[in-house]
């Protein structure tokens, strides 16, 4: 019997944590939805959604639309926290020690999630735990890719034979970093901050969407010197051919959505695209620092 369950263990490995890093993922687009409809503070309150009600009611002063938007995101929260939960155990089922304090840190990511997006709320949008509501689930986008990798083959950590390698590398992941950090400066300046009555970031809005995108640029010739020195890496190639293919699209949308006044609709799709940018930025870098035993 026992045999009988970690194989089962093992069969499902894999796709739950592929589940997870979904669910990682949704929850930006669905936080992204909320700001760009303006329901931030659709429940007003929290761990309620209104006073003496966990769920919206009708005479909520935000109205039922905005209110029922804002929930959905927190249910997400609760289905993110089961499947997390789920992942670890099949973790120790599997006995899969390498994975241990990543599956233990999902958990507790998505707990700190919880409590920074009461902040929030409380706070009523204050731009500082908006933006790092945000820049935590790029952490837990990272780790749970990382599960997800890592699942299907162990790995061993490495360091890239040449100091060229190394140093590119680096400076990829770093000047990404830099482009979502200043990214939700971008859109805590802008005008969906998650409600009409938020605070925002005390910069000029121009100024701060073309620094991301010279920041952007800045990547696109990293990436560029990145691709030309790995020519015998034919496993990192491919992560960078996915990661040039999402940054492009992802600069289409950003740039159009800068000309056209920034309409909703783009707004939610850059932040979708943001994540996968992130995803295969992250991936990019697994490629270079760890290889399949």
């Amino acid at each position: 019997m026992r045999e009988m369950i970690t194989r089962l263990a093992h069969a499902w490995l894999t796709r739950i944590l592929g589940l997870l890093l979904f669910l990682q993922a949704g929850l930006v687009l669905t936080g992204g939805i909320v700001r760009v409809t303006g329901s931030g503070l659709g429940c007003p309150t929290w761990p309620e959604c209104t006073d003496g009600s966990i769920a919206p009611t009708a005479n909520q002063v935000e109205g039922t639309l905005h209110s029922w938007i804002e929930f959905g995101n927190r249910l997400l929260t609760f289905v993110l926290v089961v499947v997390a939960i789920k992942s670890l155990l099949l973790v120790l089922i599997t006995h899969r020690k390498d994975l241990r304090l990543l599956a233990l840190g999902q958990i507790a990511g998505i707990l700190g999630q919880g409590i920074l997006g009461g902040i929030t709320v409380l706070t009523h949008l204050n731009p500082i735990p908006v933006a790092g509501h945000y820049l935590l689930s790029t952490i837990l986008i990272a780790a749970a890719s990382s599960l997800h990798q890592r699942s299907k083959v162990p790995t061993l950590r490495v360091t890239p034979t040449d100091k060229t390698s190394l140093v590119l590398s680096r400076a990829h992941l770093f000047v990404a970093v830099a482009v979502l950090v200043i990214g939700t400066i971008v859109t805590g300046s802008g005008p969906h901050a998650g409600d009409v009555q938020a605070r925002r970031f005390p910069f000029l809005f121009d100024n701060v969407a073309w620094l991301h995108a010279d920041l952007v640029i800045a990547l696109f010739g990293i990436t560029l010197a990145l691709y030309v020195h790995s020519e015998t890496n034919v496993y990192s190639k491919k992560r960078l051919r996915i990661f040039i293919t999402f940054a492009l699209l992802q600069g289409l949308i950003g740039y159009t959505q800068y000309f056209l006044n920034v309409p909703e609709v783009l707004v939610a799709l850059h932040l979708l695209g943001s994540t996968l940018v992130w995803i295969a930025t992250w991936r990019v870098w697994l490629s270079f620092t760890t290889n399949p035993r």
